[in-house]
């Protein structure tokens, strides 16, 4: 799994502003009531998918108050939120593949929109499946070994024992892979012990693409930054190689 550029993105994000951090809560909370809906259970011990967005927002830093706030919210009758999960799928420059996440009440806005994004930024939006086969879903925990000092072989050992399928050293961090299924109990286990700098479900290359174009590179970097800042966009998975 070593090579999975993870920490460098949340390198990048690490200073994000409050705008930001507000602008990932929203983004989070959608998640959140849609599990909910989905699920039809606010307890995240018999909502298997209200449990990982849990370990999401907690990673994030996500105050238990707005947790908790947001959960009632779901369950609320005079709650009208109407999201559905859409996922696009295409390619950027240079061949580098592109999975987007999106909940949006307006599958036309949000197509238009993304495919808008691919088209400007040299890429092109292509059919379902036409590069979800080169990823996989994985659980993904980033612990923070930035200050921390931890020993390596205790972490991997705790992971593992916690039922991660494998374990990567980067540079200040610690990944650790998980199967979707396992994910909530190998976070929960793991999170009384270690600061985690992210923990969610992502999908994760199984081969990796360099840009060598200076202006791909520009045009790529300012492609993710606006899917970043689309509120319907959750998330974005790419195979390019840092």
């Amino acid at each position: 799994m070593s090579g999975h550029s993870k920490w460098h993105n949340i390198q990048k994000t690490k200073g994000a502003a409050d705008a930001k951090r507000a602008q990932a809560f929203t983004k989070i909370a959608r998640e959140m009531i849609v599990a909910v809906k989905e699920g039809g259970s606010g307890d995240p011990a018999n909502n298997s998918r209200l449990a990982t967005v849990i370990a999401k927002a907690k990673a994030a830093n996500m105050p238990n108050d707005n947790i908790k706030r947001t959960i009632d919210k779901a369950l609320g009758s005079g709650n009208t939120d109407n999201f559905e999960t859409v996922t696009y799928e295409g390619y950027g420059p240079e061949g580098v593949a592109v999975i987007v996440d999106a909940m949006t009440d307006n599958r036309n806005r949000t197509a238009s929109e993304v495919r808008h994004l691919f088209d400007k930024y040299g890429g092109n939006m292509g059919a379902a499946g036409c590069v979800s086969w080169s990823f996989d879903k994985k659980g993904v925990i980033v612990i923070d070994n930035e200050d921390e000092e931890l020993d390596e072989d205790t972490v991997m050992e705790d992971a593992l024992e916690a039922g991660a399928e494998d374990f990567s050293p980067e540079d200040e961090a610690f990944e650790v892979y998980t199967d979707p299924d396992s994910f909530p109990a190998v976070a929960a286990a793991l999170e009384g012990k270690y600061r985690f700098l992210s923990a969610q479900i992502e999908m994760v290359p199984q081969n990796y693409v360099k840009l060598t174009d200076p202006d791909n590179i520009m045009k790529f970097e300012k492609m993710l930054d606006l899917m970043d800042d689309n509120e319907d966009i959750q998330n974005v998975w790419t195979n390019r190689e840092e």
